[in-house]
């Protein structure tokens, strides 16, 4: 598995604290994986990517406003955009 450095805060914002089988892990929310998924696009394919954008606007709590939040973070904005 490839490892990616993130800075600033790419890495720091939308952490959040899952609770699993009494182990508490940290996780990225579902806006910045997929603004993350943007990010990497070339490497993990645009058919994956585009997927998993279908998938979470499939979802009850959609948040487009965010998703650009973090899509500024991780400077894919522009990428994102219709």
């Amino acid at each position: 598995m490839p490892a990616y450095r993130f800075s600033g805060r790419a890495f720091s914002e939308g952490i959040e604290q899952v609770d699993m089988d009494g182990i508490t892990l940290q996780v990225y929310n579902l806006e910045k994986t997929l603004a993350d998924c943007f990010k990497f696009r070339n490497r993990i394919g645009m058919d994956v990517v585009l997927e998993a954008l279908e998938l979470y606007r499939t979802r009850k709590n959609f948040l487009p406003g965010n998703l650009m939040e973090y899509a500024r973070i991780c400077r894919v904005a522009n990428v994102m955009a219709p």
